[in-house]
Parts: structure tokens; C-alpha cells; sequence
């Protein structure tokens, strides 16, 4: 699909950086003219996926969280969350409900959560060299000549 807009950050680890996340991104899709509902379905898989990376990366300190979103042709928004953390040794068994290396305080449903409020999940990643987190949403088309 050809991409047309994108906007690129960085940021540390910290768990403040959610919120700046969430509202950037809300602020960034919002130009595809979403409904409210469709919005807060962004926010939270973006939150979502930030704090698996903020939470689960790196656990021992900080590190750096990237995220890019793209406005694809058709009105797709992806999200792709990154980091150089860790990594995830098992993909699958991450994404299965309730699975957690989080303790007691994580409920495992980070996955989960993303995968039903976006259209797409895509997660790849490398013990040792970090996790990709990638979503797509399809926004219904409102208005003319957008």
C-alpha cells in the first residue's frame, strides 16, 4: 500500500511516554477523519503495545521506544511500536490471553487487546534484539473529499 503520510518518533522508556503515545497518534489519525469509537480503538492498542515495550523490554533500565505511524492509501492507519529490548522468545505463547513475564500486576491481555481493536497485529522479534509491533486499522470513509 503507498503511504500517504507518516510521521516518526523516539522516546525513553519511561512509563510517563505512554500518554505523549496515546495523544500523539490520536492527534496524527485524526486527519482521517475517524469516529470517536474508532479513535479510542487506536489509543488503546497504542497504549497497549508502548507499555509491553516499556514494561517488558527493558526490564533491568531504560531504553528507547520507536514509533511510526503511516496513513496508507485506501484509509489505513498502521502503528508500529519497536524497541531493542529483550526481546520475545516465544511469539505465540506472548500472544495467547493471560500469558505474562510481567508478575502478578500484568494481566497478559496486551495482545490481545490489540489484535481485537485493530484489523491487524503483526508482532516480530528476536531474544536479545528487540520487538516490532505493527497494526493496521481500516477507517470507513465519512465525508467527501477527504
Amino acid at each position: 500500500m503507498k503511504e500517504q503520510n507518516c510521521v516518526k518518533m523516539e522516546f525513553p522508556s519511561r512509563s510517563v511516554n505512554e500518554g505523549y503515545a496515546r495523544a500523539a497518534v490520536a492527534a496524527f489519525a485524526s486527519q482521517l477523519d475517524m469516529t470517536l469509537t474508532e479513535l479510542g480503538d487506536v489509543k488503546t492498542a497504542v497504549s497497549e503495545a508502548v507499555t509491553n515495550a516499556i514494561v517488558h523490554a527493558y526490564p533491568e533500565g531504560l531504553g528507547t521506544v520507536s514509533l511510526r505511524v503511516r496513513i496508507l492509501e485506501g484509509d489505513v492507519l498502521e502503528v508500529q511500536v519497536k524497541d531493542k529490548g529483550r526481546g520475545i522468545e516465544d511469539v505465540e505463547k506472548a500472544r495467547e490471553p493471560l500469558f505474562t513475564t510481567g508478575g502478578e500486576d500484568r494481566s497478559g491481555m496486551g495482545f490481545t487487546i490489540m489484535e481485537s481493536f485493530m484489523d491487524s497485529l503483526r508482532v516480530k522479534s528476536k531474544p536479545g534484539s528487540g520487538t516490532s509491533v505493527t497494526m493496521r486499522k481500516k477507517v470507513a470513509r465519512r465525508t467527501a473529499g477527504r
